[in-house]
C-alpha cells in the first residue's frame, strides 16, 4: 500500500500513507490494543477456563494475546480460599497424571496445596450383585514407590491455585461479578469491521469484543447458546451424593498407598476416594428418591448407610432404603449375619463432615461441534459425562491443551485465530476422543442398572477376565491414568 501511493503521488506526507495502512494492519493481534477490543475473551472462571488462559499467557508465543476473563462470580473468594486440614471441601476430582503434567508446564501445579492433594496408587472396583472384582494395583511396580494412578484434589484448591498463577503471570482483563447479559454480533464503524465478532454484553453495560470467545461456561452455556450449537443427550434419573467422610484409619494400604473403592450397584455405583489423613471423599450415584432420604439422615443414620453400601447385599441396602431413621442400629444388626472380607472394602466409616452431603443431577449432554466462527467449548460447555469413572474434569483439561496448541499454531503461522479453519484441528482432536468416553460411560452405567438377568454373569465373566489377563488390564490402566498410547 504504501509503495503504490508514493508511486502514484510522491507528495503524500507520511501521516496520510499512515492513515490509508491502518485498515489492514488493525484487523492484526500485533496491532496495538484498544479499550474493549480483545483477542480471547473466555466466559467462566472454573478449571477449564483459568487452565486456557493461564496456559495462553505461560506460553512466550500466545503471551502478547489480548485476554479477558468473565466469572459471574467474585473471584476474592477462591483467592482467599482455605480450609484447616482437618475439614475438606464436598466437591472434589480426580486428575489423571497427564492432566498433573499440564498443570506443571503452565506453572500452575506449584501453586495448589499441596498437603491437601492426594495420589492414590490402587483401585478395587466390583460388581455389587455378583461380587466380581478388579484390582487396579500397579503390581509391577517397586515397593512403597507404586505408579499412581490419579491424585485426588478438591475443585476449589485447583481453582485457587490456577488463579494464583494467572494473576502471578499478568496481563489479563478480570471481569468477575459480571453476568452475561447479551452476546450478539459486532458493528462496522469507518476504523474496524466487526461484523463477524461477538460482542459480549455484561451487567453494568460493559461491552467485550473477542477475536475468539471462549465458552468455559458449564452444561448451560450462554456462549454455546449464542453460537447455535445444540447439544443432545439426556438425564440419567439419578442424582450424585456426595460427602466428606472419616475413616477409622489412614486406610489399608497406609500412608503411601491410598486405595480408591467402588462398587456397582444397580442403583448406580458408590465410591470412596481417598484424601489426606483419615478422610475420604465420597460419590455415590443414586435414585432421587434415596438421594433424598440420605440427605435428610442423621450424621450416625448416613454413616451407617455409607458403611452399608460396600458391605451388605444389595437387597438389604434396598430394604434400609425405605426406612425414615434408625439406619445405624438396623446395619449393626445385619452386620452380625454377614460375612465380610474386611480388607477388601474400605475401612470403617466413623463420621461425615458436617455441611458436606449434597447432592446433584446426573446427565449426559454432548455438542454437536465444540466450534462455530469465533467461539470456542471447552470443558462442560462441550460435554457432560456420567461421573462414574471420575474423568469430566480430565477431559476439560484436554480439551484445554489442545485448544491453547491450536491457537499457538495459528498465531505462529500468521493466521486468525477465530476463523474456522484455524479451529479445526481442535475438534477433530477432540471430538471423538471425547464421544467415545462418553458412550463407554453411558453404557457402563446402564450394564451395571441390571440386578438380575442374564447380564449379570456376563459383566461378571468379563470383569474377571480382565482382572486376570495382566497386560490387558494394565492397558486399561494406563488409559484411565493418561498415560501411553492414545487409542482415539
Amino acid at each position: 500500500m504504501e509503495a503504490l501511493l508514493r508511486r502514484r503521488a510522491v507528495y503524500v506526507c507520511q501521516s496520510c500513507v499512515r492513515s490509508a495502512r491502518q485498515p489492514l494492519w488493525r484487523n492484526y493481534s500485533s496491532a496495538p490494543p484498544r479499550p474493549d477490543i480483545y483477542d480471547v475473551v473466555c466466559v467462566g472462571a472454573g478449571p477449564a477456563g483459568l487452565s486456557l488462559l493461564t496456559a495462553l499467557r505461560a506460553n512466550p508465543n500466545t503471551s502478547h494475546l489480548r485476554v479477558a476473563l468473565v466469572e459471574a462470580q467474585d473471584l476474592s473468594k477462591i483467592r482467599s480460599w482455605s480450609l484447616p486440614p482437618t475439614k475438606f471441601s464436598n466437591r472434589c476430582s480426580s486428575l489423571t497424571p497427564s492432566s498433573v503434567k499440564f498443570l506443571e508446564q503452565i506453572g500452575a501445579w506449584e501453586h495448589m496445596a499441596r498437603d491437601r492433594v492426594q495420589p492414590y496408587q490402587e483401585m478395587q472396583v466390583w460388581d455389587g450383585v455378583s461380587g466380581a472384582r478388579i484390582e487396579f494395583d500397579w503390581a509391577g511396580a517397586a515397593p512403597n514407590t507404586g505408579t499412581t494412578i490419579a491424585y485426588m484434589t478438591e475443585n476449589l484448591n485447583l481453582t485457587s491455585g490456577l488463579l494464583k498463577r494467572l494473576e502471578e503471570l499478568g496481563g489479563v482483563s478480570t471481569f468477575d461479578n459480571a453476568r452475561v447479559e447479551n452476546i450478539t454480533h459486532g458493528e462496522e464503524t469507518e476504523e474496524l469491521d466487526l461484523r463477524e465478532w461477538p460482542v459480549v454484553q455484561l451487567s453494568g453495560g460493559k461491552q467485550l469484543s473477542a477475536r475468539l470467545l471462549v465458552g468455559a461456561d458449564g452444561a448451560n452455556s450462554p456462549v454455546r447458546s449464542f453460537a447455535n450449537i445444540e447439544a443432545k443427550g439426556w438425564d440419567y434419573n439419578r442424582h450424585g451424593v456426595v460427602a466428606t467422610v472419616e475413616l477409622e484409619g489412614e486406610g489399608w494400604g497406609g500412608e503411601f498407598t491410598k486405595i480408591a473403592y467402588q462398587r456397582f450397584l444397580p442403583t448406580g455405583p458408590v465410591a470412596m476416594l481417598p484424601m489426606p489423613g483419615k478422610y475420604s471423599t465420597l460419590v455415590w450415584s443414586t435414585t432421587p428418591s434415596n438421594a433424598a432420604l440420605l440427605k435428610s439422615l442423621s450424621p450416625k443414620d448416613f454413616t451407617a448407610m455409607v458403611n452399608a453400601a460396600f458391605t451388605l447385599s444389595t437387597v438389604d441396602l434396598e430394604y434400609m432404603h425405605t426406612q425414615k431413621s434408625g439406619q445405624a442400629e438396623e446395619y449393626s444388626w445385619r452386620m452380625e449375619h454377614t460375612p465380610v472380607d474386611h480388607r477388601a472394602v474400605p475401612q470403617v466409616v466413623t463420621g461425615v463432615q458436617e455441611g458436606t452431603v449434597a447432592s446433584f443431577p446426573l446427565k449426559l449432554r454432548h455438542a454437536d461441534t465444540y466450534v462455530a466462527e469465533r467461539v470456542a467449548l471447552v470443558g462442560d460447555a462441550a460435554h457432560t459425562i456420567h461421573p462414574l469413572a471420575g474423568q469430566g474434569l480430565n477431559q476439560g483439561q484436554g480439551d484445554v491443551q489442545s485448544l491453547a496448541k491450536t491457537i499457538e499454531y495459528a498465531v505462529t503461522h500468521g493466521q486468525d485465530i477465530g476463523v474456522g479453519m484455524s479451529l479445526e484441528s481442535y475438534v477433530s482432536e477432540r471430538y471423538v476422543a471425547n464421544h467415545v468416553l462418553l458412550g463407554v460411560c453411558d453404557k457402563l452405567h446402564k450394564l451395571y442398572s441390571f440386578g438380575s438377568g442374564p447380564l449379570v454373569p456376563l459383566r461378571s465373566l468379563g470383569l474377571s477376565a480382565v482382572n486376570a489377563l495382566g497386560p490387558l488390564k494394565t492397558f486399561v490402566m494406563n488409559q484411565a491414568a493418561g498415560n501411553g498410547m492414545k487409542v482415539f
